[in-house]
């Protein structure tokens, strides 16, 4: 009686295990891209990074780099998922991608584009949809992504000056640059509204001595002059002022420090 209770018991248990691993089978989707060449792989990610569908891009990149490493098909799918991150909104996982491709790749014929997509990542990072309808002044943001993307594009410039992506990336850094010095004009007016004249002082110069042939030039001049005069430094002031005259004299800011020693 023992031994047919144990029977029982194994068949139960069988039939359990059986059930549970059935259903198991039952919600997993099958792999229709097991037994799919590189080429069809790297065809169908392609389609799918054109037609929107970044997520199944990505899914399909990934596996043609895995199931067919060494293949030319696999780096072009590194370049490529560096690209679908990047209309996926993962700028994190795009960023390093196109870092990976670049160090994996430094010779390759593309490598020019993982440096602009790297660029035009930081670029466009922390903006929304909603900048296409209300501006917002971008240099009143946290400057450090529009410093990598600086970066990123003198990067690109510097190496490959005959890029087809060069002109655009050189644009750009014209753009930053401005939008950078505006940055410290607001930092530098900040310090000013607080009564820290050293460091708005400091802010100024920076302005003066990193963005050269910006619109901020003259606003770090009056910046300057009101520093050094809140600070007692009467001559300095007027330094500073004489030099916004000289080289700014239409600037609308400068009948703010017409009252200093400058005139």
């Amino acid at each position: 009686m023992k031994t047919m209770t144990y029977i029982g018991a194994v068949i139960t248990l069988f039939t359990v295990l059986t059930l549970v691993a059935g259903c198991a089978s039952w919600g997993k989707e099958e792999d229709k891209t097991r037994d799919w060449p590189a080429a069809r792989l790297y065809e169908e990610a392609k389609a799918n990074l054109e037609n929107g569908d970044y997520e199944t891009a990505i899914d399909y990149y990934q596996k043609l780099e895995s199931r067919f490493p060494f293949g030319m098909l696999a780096q072009q799918a590194q370049l490529d998922i560096a690209y679908a991150y990047y209309k996926y909104d993962e700028p994190a996982s795009a960023i390093a991608a196109a870092d990976r491709f670049i160090k994996l790749h430094p010779r390759h014929p593309n490598v020019d584009y993982a440096h602009y997509l790297k660029g035009l990542v930081h670029f466009t990072q922390g903006r929304n949809f909603l900048d296409r309808f209300i501006p917002r002044d971008m240099s009143l943001r946290d400057p450090g992504a529009a410093r990598e993307s600086f970066d990123a594009f003198s990067e690109l410039v510097r190496r490959f000056p005959n890029s087809r992506y060069a002109k655009d990336a050189a644009q750009r850094m014209v753009y930053l640059k401005n939008m950078l010095a505006r940055h410290e004009i607001h930092v530098a007016n900040y310090y000013m509204r607080r009564g820290a004249y050293v460091a708005a002082a400091n802010r100024a110069r920076y302005v003066l001595e990193n963005f050269q042939r910006t619109p901020a030039v003259p606003d770090a001049l009056v910046v300057m002059a009101k520093a050094y005069s809140g600070m007692g430094l009467d001559e300095l002031a007027a330094d500073s002022v004489r030099v916004l005259r000289l080289n700014y004299p239409n600037y609308e800011g400068i009948s703010e420090v017409g009252d200093f020693n400058g005139k």
